[in-house]
């Protein structure tokens, strides 16, 4: 069974021009760098610093297997792009609210000590 939902990964990756363990390993491989950045991004709120450049780094992570797919992908069906853009914007969504909930309280232990 394993061998067969591996061939169907591969066919899928080949009929539109990308390898998937390659997609599979930005994807995993950028959620390190993704919190990091979200972990800068809120040090340097609760700091009063500019968050432009952490902000930027964790939407590239964030999108980063996408990116992926767009350059090296062929023949992607629009509903694909339709799926993954709610994906993103429902993630980028749900993350800005969670960060800024941890900048709020990261602000409010900082002015109660």
């Amino acid at each position: 069974m394993l061998e067969a939902i591996n061939q169907w990964i591969l066919g899928l990756g080949a009929e539109y021009g990308v390898n998937p363990y390659i997609f599979g390993a930005i994807y995993i491989g950028a959620i390190p760098f993704f919190i990091a950045s979200i972990g800068w991004l809120v040090k340097r709120a609760r700091a009063g610093q500019s968050t432009v450049l952490p902000t930027m780094m964790a939407g590239f992570f964030f999108v980063s297997a996408y990116l992926y797919l767009a350059l090296v992908g062929e023949n992607i069906p629009v509903w694909v792009w339709i799926f993954l853009a709610a994906l993103v914007v429902y993630g980028a969504w749900s993350q800005v609210r969670q960060t800024r909930k941890k900048i709020a309280e990261a602000k409010a232990v900082g002015e109660a000590s």
